[in-house]
């Protein structure tokens, strides 16, 4: 009896470790086309090839769009997490703290550049893709508050600031200045900087 039981948990226990390994090389196929031609022309054809199974058990593991997304989502920011915020909170001068903030994320915007492009071709006609979006855009959101403290702006020059500092945060601002205009990543955050700093006080 103990033998019939220890037989059907490790039968058990290995039919688990292959569906965790058949939904991990699922998940890693939709990530990897999602980065190399974007998820418009990602297929469930293409990804069931590339993970190695049929095109049932994409759908099994991964029954609509939305649950395709959010395992790409999960699995890919996982393995490229956000730059913290919390480190920049440690910087009391406004400008330091966002030259910092931005030499991080032109960094993180380096790094992740392929996935980012495609995904937001593709979001405007694909709503599950832009669904996606919402939590790195409450990032870039608390960022653009959070960076856009302790400037003391001149009267009326706080709006300034602000759509300042998120126009610094911003990846296309970040591919103008260094995949097009050839800055650094280190110029184009101190380049930012100095743009904010300006906005406090320029009419």
């Amino acid at each position: 009896m103990a033998t019939d039981k220890a037989t059907r948990t490790y039968r058990m226990s290995r039919r688990a470790d292959a569906m965790e390994d058949t939904r991990r090389r699922i998940t890693e196929a939709i990530v990897a086309l999602h980065e190399s031609i974007g998820p418009a022309r990602t297929t469930v054809a293409g990804i069931a090839e590339a993970a190695g199974v049929q095109r049932h058990t994409v759908y099994r593991y991964f029954p609509t769009e939305d649950d395709q997304l959010a395992a790409c989502s999960a699995h890919y920011w996982g393995n490229h997490p956000w730059p913290d915020p919390q480190q920049w909170r440690s910087l009391d001068d406004p400008a330091e703290r966002l030259t910092l903030a931005l030499h991080q994320l032109y960094r993180f915007y380096a790094e992740v550049e392929p996935m980012l492009v495609n995904s937001l071709r593709d979001a405007p006609d694909m709503p599950a893709v832009d669904r996606a979006f919402d939590e790195f855009r409450a990032f870039l959101d608390a960022a653009t508050a959070l960076l856009s403290t302790g400037w003391a702006p001149a009267r009326g020059r706080k709006r300034f600031v602000v759509a300042a500092v998120r126009h610094a945060l911003a990846f296309d601002t970040w591919r103008s200045l260094v995949r097009e205009a050839g800055l650094s990543t280190r110029d184009a955050a101190k380049l930012m900087a100095t743009m904010v700093t300006a906005a406090k006080t320029t009419p």
